[in-house]
């Protein structure tokens, strides 16, 4: 049953079938193969189900936040503004790329959006600057992957749905992990332009007065990564009423630059009925792929199969890591997520393992899938903003900052506490 699965699974992705089409037809095919009822007949009940959770509600409001910010312009001057305090370092605006990307991230909740946005307004600098291309496009596709681990995050409030875990824990659970990741990507260049200074660029030519000048630029992400994170933690909002209130922070932002055009709001409001469609078809064809399984008893088989060899945690541990870097290079994540977290999770949590640190483990893993080819969405956005050349660049300028998520991996399993010590920190206060 599980060799059937994966080999239709695998088939359909190779056909370069939709990822949410692709689940669906698995669903499909195992319930026509295995099931001794049609399983079928409550794909209508799934669908609605899933689509009316208050907490879902929470990732078009996400999805608008991050719309409205690339739309308005607040993206481009912030990132003009970060030009303004990076160009000290070696490795100059590919700094820039990576910090524009954590702040991008705490407003949007999407990696996605976050290269897209990034990408969009640096990838011009390359040839003005002279940088090395792959070095600069690989920090836009690894810089883009915080945006599902610096809160907040959509993977995270999908992670919550599924095993019913706090929300708000999740995100105080994935501020530090954010940081450090942000300074080991930020390590990586510095090292890479010290090892080798042609990957360098020119200078930017910039003053005091300019930097004081461009602070304001970078105010808007703060203010509503304050507004979104704080609301929830003062206690006057939840976590999809918080994303709603980001969202009117952010057209408040737009309305005071007089960038609230009819004309953006139609493009943010079209941006983001695209990527909510595209999300809450996987999670739909998902969760109908999830109850299938689980009717025709593979979920059991899978559990008996991993119980039966008689791992001890740490040796379950690894071998689901291994799991994910495998699984990672053939399937789009929020899919894998879906697909997989509702049979390994409660595996590791009989293990010991605490549920909002694999939250935090989990959503690493999915940032290393997406910049991990042949199937990495990441190495796609950002080819696709780039429109020439071929993909192998873009490949290769990102290798090292593989290697410094696989660090990051090994830093949070040694050091649980990376993770835990806020969540635990604001439960004891």
């Amino acid at each position: 049953m599980i060799a059937t699965a994966l080999l239709i699974l695998l088939g359909l992705l190779a056909a370069a079938v939709p990822v949410a089409a692709a689940l669906g037809a698995l669903g499909l095919a195992l319930d026509q193969i295995y099931a001794r009822f049609p399983l079928s007949l409550a794909m209508g009940e799934l669908a609605w189900s899933t689509s009316n959770s208050f907490l879902l509600v929470a990732i078009p409001f996400f999805v608008l936040l991050g719309e409205i910010l690339l739309r308005s312009g607040m993206a481009e001057r912030m990132y003009a503004a970060l030009v303004q305090w990076m160009p000290w370092l070696p490795g100059g605006l590919m700094h820039s790329n990576i910090v524009a990307c954590g702040l991008f991230a705490a407003t949007s909740g999407s990696s996605v959006a976050t290269a897209a946005t990034i990408g969009t307004v640096a990838l011009g600098e390359v040839e003005r600057r002279g940088y090395n291309e792959r070095l600069f496009l690989g920090t836009i596709a690894a810089g883009g992957t915080l945006g599902i681990l610096i809160p907040p995050s959509i993977n995270m409030i999908v992670y919550g749905v599924l095993t019913e875990t706090s929300i708000p824990q999740l995100y105080l659970a994935g501020i530090l992990p954010g940081a450090v990741l942000t300074a080991l990507f930020s390590l990586t260049v510095l090292a890479a332009c010290l090892l080798r200074p042609g990957l360098d660029g020119a200078r930017v030519a910039t003053s005091w007065e300019g930097r004081w000048r461009s602070l304001p630029d970078l105010l808007p992400p703060l203010l509503i990564f304050v507004a979104v994170i704080g609301s929830i933690y003062a206690g006057l909002a939840t976590a999809t009423e918080s994303a709603a209130l980001g969202v009117l922070a952010a057209l408040a932002l737009a309305a005071w630059k007089r960038r609230l055009t009819g004309a953006m709001l139609r493009a943010a409001f079209e941006g983001t009925m695209r990527t909510t469609a595209m999300i809450m078809a996987i999670l739909i064809a998902a969760y109908f792929l999830n109850f299938v399984i689980t009717s025709i008893g593979l979920t059991a088989q899978v559990n008996r199969a991993i119980t039966g060899l008689g791992l001890s945690p740490m040796e379950l541990l690894l071998v689901v890591i291994g799991f994910y870097l495998v699984l990672g290079m053939f399937m789009e994540t929020l899919s894998m997520m879906v697909a997989t977290v509702p049979i390994i999770a409660p595996l590791m949590f009989h293990a010991g393992f605490d549920p909002v640190w694999f939250g935090v483990l989990v959503i690493l893993l999915m940032e290393t899938a997406m910049i991990t080819p042949p199937v990495g969405i990441n190495l796609y956005v950002v080819q696709g903003l780039r429109r020439r050349g071929r993909i192998d660049d873009v490949i290769l300028g990102v290798a090292p900052f593989v290697l410094t998520l696989l660090v990051m991996i090994a830093i949070l399993v040694l050091w649980p506490e990376l993770a835990l010590w806020l969540p635990r920190r604001v439960a004891g206060g």
